[in-house]
């Protein structure tokens, strides 16, 4: 039987910079990349589109992607399989370039943001980028000043909401004295939860905190993804581990990420 989406309230919800309500079931689309390393396009694209399209159907509106992811071919995609949809809220990341499966770049500098919030417009295919966040800082560019790059596109009219990823409390905060901060995305699930400092601090602010690996897994080390014991109201382990998430602060929103059907209307039931 073909899963329906669920019954939303507003506890499901979240409003990113408190005027962008999003359910807080979202979709990491990472994992639809190629192999290996998410690295080049994804090989099925017209099935990547269908199980994007799919997300929506079952009331997911918060897609979270990077430039670093293919990198490109990540934001193509979401662009064909999205574009239309009013209800779509797409996520971008920049201040990366994946260069080889296992070569990063960071370049966060003003000029390469600049480049960065341009190709992911193109790609998406729209004329604002919804919530474009600093992938990581760059040891080389002040986050002041990558932030300040960031301001700057969002009073052109290119971005709505300005978001961080992979930082400290002490980072944010340095964020904050230059612009306005909506989300923070780290790594957090429920065996890894060195964030939860992050989260009470995100939470107290109305600040969204987007936990990436909400099951474990992870692009550089090929494995078995987090195993939790299923629990009661749930279905399957991974349920379990996302309505921990879920119920561990209402500003979380989790971005599980599937190149299978079955499995994302699993995890929409969480």
């Amino acid at each position: 039987m073909m899963t329906t989406a669920p019954k939303m309230t507003a506890a499901d919800t979240f409003a990113i910079g408190g005027d962008l309500v999003v359910n807080r079931m979202g979709y990491g689309a990472m994992r639809l990349t190629g192999q290996p390393a998410n690295f080049g396009p994804y090989p099925d694209w017209d099935a990547g589109k269908a199980l994007l399209r799919r997300a929506a159907e079952l009331g997911v509106n918060f897609f979270d992607t990077a430039r670093a992811y293919g990198p490109h071919w990540n934001e193509r995609l979401l662009g064909e399989a999205l574009e239309g949809d009013p209800q779509a809220v797409i996520a971008t990341k920049g201040g990366i370039d994946k260069l080889s499966p296992t070569q990063l770049l960071r370049d966060a500098s003003p000029g390469a943001l600049s480049r960065h919030i341009d190709d992911a417009l193109a790609a998406l295919r729209t004329d604002r980028v919804d919530l474009f966040q600093l992938h990581w800082v760059d040891p080389n560019t002040p986050i002041e000043v990558s932030v300040a790059a960031l301001a700057d596109a969002q009073a052109a009219g290119k971005i709505r909401h300005i978001g961080l990823s992979n930082v400290s409390v002490d980072e944010l905060r340095a964020a904050q004295a230059v612009a306005p901060i909506a989300s923070v995305q780290n790594r957090y699930n429920v065996r890894e939860r060195d964030q939860d400092a992050m989260i009470d601090v995100t939470a107290a602010e109305g600040i969204a905190f987007i936990p990436y690996g909400p099951l474990g897994a992870h692009p550089m080390k090929p494995g078995a993804p987090l195993a939790a014991a299923a629990g009661q109201g749930t279905r399957t382990g991974a349920q379990t581990a996302l309505r921990a998430l879920l119920d561990r602060a209402p500003n979380i929103i989790v971005i599980p990420g599937t190149t299978s059907i079955t499995h994302l209307e699993e995890n929409v039931l969480a």
